[in-house]
């Protein structure tokens, strides 16, 4: 009998832990502990799947299981406040707010290895038009398991499978659970700081703040750092200027006498290889060169083609390039400054600074003129034209177009037409985009094997690559027909990368490795960067440079004094050249060191060292890193206080007047044609009116097919 009745009462207090425990469950304070587990799952699970952090060691594998949290219950809490159904949809709606946020995130890391900014919102409208087939292209089904837990919840709600209690909890409790999150807060970023000094002072690198502060703390730091870019401008004064032309002069190196001035008077063709990486160069796929044409080019006697050139972009990608081209100004840390800074800012572009020694400055791009802000920003750089899509006639054929504008090969023949009626000496800026992610042709177009990483996003690269080699090929044929190939400098050089380190065991068969570390990573943001001219002393140059150091090369091989200019890049042709390459994040390289996601290698043999019992390291890599941050930070302020309209030094340079540049289409062709009687140097006055379009040759399949 004892055995039965103790039997019984075991079932029964069973029977009323299950229903308590039920019972907690449904009420308010339930839910929202249901809410913050899952949150937290979904966001620690992409974490370990999706991102990249770097995390290493129990301390930093700790922090990414704790980040999640506080802001988790800060933003859920708010529910608290509140009271029945309001309740219950808040926390679900706050949960949707941050998988979203989530989703986003991994949907933008897995193309461009970095976190959305505001920034980068903000430029939507700029890039917005092209975006769907990257999306399209990048997008796993099981990214959407993010949403399944909202899903499950809002059906078990809307069929109340889930009661709702009435009861809401006592506001002290609310307001003990919102100082809970920000106390969770502040530990975390008590123990990060331990483990990482400087972490928000030296903020270049995003997945630093991600890994040690989470996710959502990292868009309200964004917010904070959007906010006070904002505010530069309001706040500069003409002192910051002093500053850092203070810092410039210090680090001012003399040109090359040899090589000072020799590319004077001649035309300028700057073409723009979209998302193409040196180890294109001389690579082969079953036994076939991808880019014979730029192969032939890099090894000509008169081509100065640098092996050691690196990227230099951060988040915005391809104009971060055009800025560091132009300008010899580093992108921002968050977002693009030509879409945030471009329409108003002052400038000494090397558009603007040719257009006053008598230059024709036109650039020319298959796609939207607000692309990037490129309408309102070459206004600034100084262009005298842009040639944008509605220039070209096929621009509106679905077929003639890829991505993010005209196909190259149609791309460069339309512009020929221009291009001829520029005056000489002209400066020309050619933008391909073909060679773009997601890397994809019409199969009339590919007759290129594709490679077999197995992965998909790669293994088009080739192929995209190769129709861009075509392209540039046919170009050249056609400048070296109508005369204007030996009286020109040809500048090319790769925007960034093509291929994003999320896809390491892809880039490890395409090396030919079983796998790669952070110095083959550092290695594989190396681009092509190519000088030509008739006459021109080439070869291989070994010196170690970046996009930051194009503008400075330029000008000195056409004759231009960059005295008082601003450049935060060197003349890579420079015997006193110091050879310090810096990344957007902070990170750099030089021929004895390279430091790369926080690892430090020997740059020649690519063996790992450590700052402990190394004191040559430590000594370099102090000096190296205040260089580099320091040469962020200025120019970051140059832009964001819009400095350079302090610029008093500059006495040869007018600034620019933007209105006075008028990129519609019936007013440009209406000021080319002008331009034939008034400065009658151009191609087609050249030739007696006679035009030279016959002379371009294509296998373009869609303009055969017309």
């Amino acid at each position: 009998m004892i055995a039965k009745f103790l039997a019984e009462t075991k079932k029964q207090l069973s029977k009323l832990l299950v229903l308590k425990t039920r019972s907690f469950w449904t009420t308010l304070t339930g839910f929202f502990l249901i809410n913050v587990i899952l949150v937290w799952l979904k966001t620690y699970v992409n974490y370990q799947f999706n991102f990249t952090l770097g995390a290493s060691g129990a301390l930093q594998q700790f922090l990414l299981i704790l980040n999640p949290i506080p802001t988790t219950i800060i933003l859920l809490g708010i529910a608290l406040y509140f009271r029945g159904k309001v309740a219950y949809f808040l926390i679900w709606l706050m949960n949707l707010i941050q998988s979203v946020w989530l989703f986003s995130n991994i949907l933008y890391y897995r193309e461009f290895s970095d976190f959305l900014s505001f920034g980068i919102l903000n430029s939507g409208s700029s890039t917005g038009n092209n975006l769907g087939k990257s999306i399209a292209a990048i997008i796993k089904p099981t990214d959407f398991l993010v949403y399944l837990d909202l899903i499950i919840i809002a059906v078990l709600l809307l069929i109340k499978f889930w009661p709702m209690s009435k009861k809401g909890i006592k506001k002290r409790y609310a307001i003990l659970t919102t100082c809970l999150g920000v106390a969770l807060m502040l530990v975390d970023f008590g123990i990060a700081s331990v483990d990482r000094s400087d972490l928000l002072t030296r903020s270049f690198d995003n997945n630093y703040i991600v890994k040690y502060l989470g996710l959502n703390e990292y868009a309200a730091f964004n917010a904070v750092q959007t906010k006070k870019q904002s505010d530069s401008r309001k706040e500069a004064t003409s002192k910051d200027l002093d500053k850092v032309k203070a810092f410039l002069a210090q680090n001012d190196i003399p040109a090359n006498a040899s090589y000072y001035g020799t590319q004077k008077g001649k035309n300028v063709f700057v073409i723009h290889l979209e998302s193409f990486q040196q180890f294109l160069i001389d690579y082969k796929v079953d036994g076939k060169e991808v880019t014979p044409n730029l192969n032939a080019f890099y090894h000509d006697q008169n081509t100065l083609s640098f092996d050691n050139f690196y990227n230099q972009v951060g988040q915005g990608k391809t104009s971060d390039a055009e800025m560091m081209q132009e300008n010899s100004l580093y992108g921002l840390s968050t977002g693009s400054a030509m879409t945030k800074y471009g329409t108003a800012n002052t400038f000494e572009a090397t558009p603007a600074i040719l257009g006053q020694q008598g230059y024709t400055t036109a650039a020319f791009h298959g796609d939207v003129s607000t692309f990037w802000n490129r309408n309102n920003t070459y206004k600034s750089f100084g262009y005298n034209y842009f040639f944008s899509k509605d220039y070209y006639p096929n621009s509106e054929n679905p077929n003639y177009s890829v991505g993010y504008g005209l196909k190259d090969k149609i791309f460069l023949k339309d512009s020929a037409q221009y291009i001829e009626q520029l005056p000489q000496p002209f400066y020309a800026k050619l933008i391909t985009v073909t060679n773009h992610y997601p890397y994809g042709l019409d199969k009339q177009n590919i007759d290129f094997p594709a490679t077999n990483t197995g992965d998909s996003t790669v293994d088009g690269y080739v192929q995209t690559a190769h129709y861009l080699d075509q392209s540039f090929g046919e170009l050249m044929d056609y400048l070296k027909k109508t005369g204007l190939y030996d009286n020109s400098t040809f500048v090319l050089y790769g925007d960034h990368y093509g291929i994003s380190e999320n896809h390491k065991p892809a880039i490890a068969k395409l090396l030919g490795k079983d796998s790669v570390n952070n110095y083959d990573l550092a290695n594989f943001q190396k681009v092509p960067f190519m000088i030509h001219g008739t006459g021109l002393q080439g070869g291989i140059n070994h010196t170690y440079g970046g996009e930051i150091d194009m503008m400075p090369t330029l000008m000195h091989l056409l004759g231009v004094s960059t005295d008082g200019m601003t450049l935060f890049g060197h003349d890579l042709l420079s015997p006193q050249n110091q050879q310090t390459v810096v990344f957007r994040n902070g990170d750099w390289v030089t021929p004895t060191y390279t430091k790369y996601r926080n690892e430090y290698f020997d740059t020649k043999s690519g063996q790992q060292v450590y700052m402990k019992d190394n004191p040559a390291l430590q000594a370099m890599a102090k000096r190296i890193q205040s260089y580099a941050d320091q040469s962020l930070s200025y120019s970051d302020k140059v832009i964001t206080g819009d400095l350079l309209r302090f610029d008093k030094t500059r006495l040869n340079f007018a600034k620019v007047n933007k209105s006075s540049y008028d990129y519609n289409k019936k007013n440009a062709l209406k000021s080319l044609q002008q331009n034939q009687q008034s400065n009658p140097t151009s191609l087609l006055k050249q030739k007696g009116g006679q035009s030279t379009l016959g002379d371009y040759q294509t296998d373009a399949p869609e303009l055969k097919n017309n």
